[in-house]
């Protein structure tokens, strides 16, 4: 009696070994899983980093003129009253 017991174990434990090793939703849907979730976390650390720094922008446009006078010259070409703007054009080098 203790050995078809015995046989109908070890045929058990093997059934659930497969299944947890090379079955779909075993250990390489875990493993997948778990590369899934470390991806968004260093995509959700640069987009958390990204707001700072928006934020920190923002913030600063709200509160200073320095800013926003510096992002004016830089992005829309201003110049305060008074200053003269010069546009250095560099030659390009022309080997044929």
């Amino acid at each position: 009696m203790t050995k078809p017991v015995m046989i109908f174990l070890a045929i058990l434990l093997v059934l659930l070994q497969y299944r947890l090793w090379l079955s779909h939703d075993g250990l390489p849907s875990l493993l997948r899983l778990h590369h899934q979730v470390e991806k968004q976390r260093l995509d959700n650390e640069k987009l958390t980093e990204r707001n700072q720094v928006l934020a920190a922008e923002v913030q600063d446009l709200k509160s200073g003129l320095d800013a926003l006078e510096e992002r004016a010259r830089s992005e829309l070409g201003m110049i305060r009253e008074g200053e003269t703007f010069f546009h250095v054009i560099e030659e390009q080098d022309e080997q044929k």
